[in-house]
């Protein structure tokens, strides 16, 4: 089976693949690999997933001939990659209204709520980020990649909350990429968990990718996959001292990849309250019953903290964003569990 196109990962630079002709010699003892991994290792501003999507629109060469088999593997030889002007986006400008923490001529930081994804995609034609930067920015909007996301440079999950920055140039899309890809960027989630991960505090190191069993979930791999880092500690918890029953847990990304906290946290067997895809065997009684009555109905994470040097002004920007009612509410009430 082929692999599936890589998704953007949630809060990982989506550099701009400019048009234009990119051309890679692979040496000899440069071969046998997979194709589109060699030929993404070899230009870090393509995605693997683009360059699967180059090669199935006969936009790859070698030697003059196309090659569109992207699980084939690599041969020596000359290979140019054609990348094509974005395409027109159909996205519409959509009056949603937006929690602006920060704008200037050439960025956006906003605090995005849960239920809003950042770009159109399958099963989400509106209501993104994108449909409202276009109405609150209009036309100034920076394009990246084979599709029109104006301004997208990193994304958060759909359903988790929190600090969001937006490009509204090139220039300033470039520089934050540049950040996002240099890790030089203060990312500060907070969580809230089923129990508490053991130790209370550490960093948890491991290769992230696609599940082999469900191609829908990340996995941790033994090899492959990209590496993940996140520091994480238990800021308090909640129900008995020897065996919480849930958590506040802050975690600090190193590297941002699809889905990264959810499953670290999972894997450390604390993983994040209400999380459909990860939080596997439910919360102890006293947990669901203060879910139900904040009302939380989506995985209870935030992106609180995003630090940045202006890519442009030079000038070091951070920002704080509380948690969201339901969130709030849920640790509240998670802080009247007896903890005999």
């Amino acid at each position: 089976m082929t692999d599936t196109p890589d998704l953007p990962d949630d809060d990982e630079a989506l550099a701009p693949d400019q048009p234009g002709e990119r051309v890679i010699e692979i040496a000899p003892d440069e071969a046998g690999s997979r194709l589109d991994k060699t030929l993404a290792d070899r230009l870090p501003e393509l995605s693997r997933g683009r360059v699967q999507a180059l090669m199935a629109a006969g936009l790859v060469t070698r030697d003059g001939a196309a090659v569109t088999d992207a699980s084939g593997k690599a041969v020596a030889g000359l290979y140019r990659l054609l990348i094509p002007p974005p395409e027109s986006t159909q996205v519409v400008a959509e009056a949603i209204p937006l929690t602006v923490l920060f704008e200037d001529a050439h960025l956006i930081v906003i605090d995005k709520p849960a239920g809003m994804a950042a770009h159109p995609g399958p099963g989400t034609p509106g209501g993104t980020l994108v449909n409202a930067l276009l109405h609150h920015c209009g036309a100034s909007l920076s394009g990246i990649g084979g599709v029109a996301r104006p301004g997208i440079v990193h994304r958060l999950d759909k359903d988790t909350s929190g600090v969001m920055v937006a490009a509204k140039t090139d220039a300033a899309h470039q520089g934050l990429s540049a950040l996002f890809a240099r890790h030089d960027i203060d990312r500060l989630y907070v969580a809230l968990t089923r129990g508490a991960p053991s130790p209370s505090k550490g960093a948890i190191i491991t290769r992230l990718g696609r599940s082999q069993h469900d191609r829908k979930k990340m996995a941790i791999l033994k090899t492959g996959g990209r590496e993940a880092i996140t520091h994480y500690r238990v800021e308090r918890a909640f129900g008995p001292q020897a065996r919480p029953l849930a958590a506040r847990v802050s975690c600090r990304l190193e590297t941002g990849r699809t889905h990264q906290i959810r499953v670290h946290l999972a894997s450390k067997g604390a993983p994040c309250l209400g999380d459909p895809t990860y939080g596997s065997g439910p919360p102890a009684p006293a947990v669901r019953e203060a879910m139900a009555a904040a009302g939380l109905t989506r995985q209870a994470l935030h992106a609180a903290v995003l630090g940045f040097v202006h890519p442009i002004t030079g000038e070091t920007l951070r920002f704080e964003t509380p948690l969201p009612e339901e969130m709030r509410a849920l640790e509240e009430a998670l802080s009247r569990i007896p903890s005999p």
